[in-house]
């Protein structure tokens, strides 16, 4: 049984709306009924949704046609080669994380130096800009990946569906990478000498993190079943990682994981997700169930039941 966000009435098959993430009965289930969020950006006369991935749907003004997808040799339209990655950027990421991690086994048993060259953020090779971007991918384990990919395989999708896929790519990107320099540059500050055998960081618990922020600061109150059994409010869980975040920083402790990058992406997360809330209308679900976690459950990487970036 669900209740309907409109009427409060209680449905045996609720309908759930797949751009604003409500829950309706039958009456309240098409977008004009339950006033859809997503009818502001219903613009196109051929009835192609936008999801933000690119401007190139939103009509022939001159400024959206000098826009940089227009200027693009290949169709960025619904259409286009590039159709797939619409509304899809979660499992796009998802899948590139999993690559990574099967060439970071690969070559790491031709040549371990190299694997860290090319996948590893270390503090002592913060030139090396592609690593900003490749250890987000890149992590540290099977526990750790597989912890990762929960969180964003559940939450990934809800915060693509409200800012849309180029937003959604954006966020992802920016936060995972600003979080593991934010990880180095706190490692060089406490250490006193800095060499290339200083463990660098993976992992996308940054970018995950800063999801699980937006989702917080749009439904604070939106239940996860944490391993499909325990009801927790999404602040709790958020709070619970800013908590182990900054007692770990305080005390130097924490072992391997990177409480430091858990921490920047969750502040840029809940800083991107107030930006939402002012300037769009968006509509969260009430709950989803959320299982699996970091090594040893609560208490692993990245607090209980979730994401970990991971010293390498």
């Amino acid at each position: 049984m669900a209740t309907c966000d409109v009427c409060g009435k209680n449905e045996s098959m609720p309908y759930n709306c797949r751009h604003c993430g409500g829950t309706y009965c039958a009456e309240h289930r098409l977008p004009e009924n339950h006033d859809c969020s997503a009818l502001n950006n219903w613009n196109d006369p051929k009835g192609v949704f936008d999801s933000g991935f690119d401007d190139s749907v939103n009509g022939g003004s001159t400024s959206r046609s000098k826009s940089l997808s227009d200027r693009l040799p290949i169709d960025t339209g619904p259409g286009g080669p590039l159709g797939y990655f619409r509304g899809n950027m979660t499992y796009t990421f998802l899948a590139l994380m999993w690559l990574t991690f099967g060439l970071q086994i690969i070559i790491g048993s031709i040549n371990s130096e190299l694997m860290q060259t090319l996948f590893v953020l270390r503090p002592y090779y913060p030139e090396y800009v592609w690593t900003w971007f490749t250890s987000i991918f890149a992590h540290g384990g099977f526990y750790h990946i597989v912890g990762n990919s929960i969180v964003i395989f559940f939450f990934g999708p809800l915060v693509e569906r409200y800012v849309g896929s180029r937003d959604f790519a954006i966020l992802f990107l920016v936060s995972g990478a600003l979080a593991g320099l934010g990880q180095i540059t706190i490692q060089i500050l406490q250490a006193s000498t800095i060499t290339p055998f200083t463990p660098g960081v993976v992992g996308a618990s940054g970018a995950a993190l800063a999801i699980m922020g937006v989702l917080t600061i749009l439904n604070p109150n939106l239940k996860v079943y944490l391993y499909f059994i325990l009801p927790v409010p999404i602040w709790v869980l958020a709070g619970g990682y800013a908590v182990f975040s900054v007692f770990f920083l305080s005390t130097g402790g924490g072992g391997n994981i990177a409480h430091g990058a858990h921490l920047i992406g969750l502040v840029i997360g809940l800083g991107y997700g107030e930006y939402v809330k002012r300037t769009q209308n968006v509509r969260a679900p009430n709950q989803f169930q959320l299982g699996g976690g970091g090594p040893g459950g609560p208490g692993g990487p990245g607090g209980p039941g979730g994401p970990g970036r991971g010293r390498f």
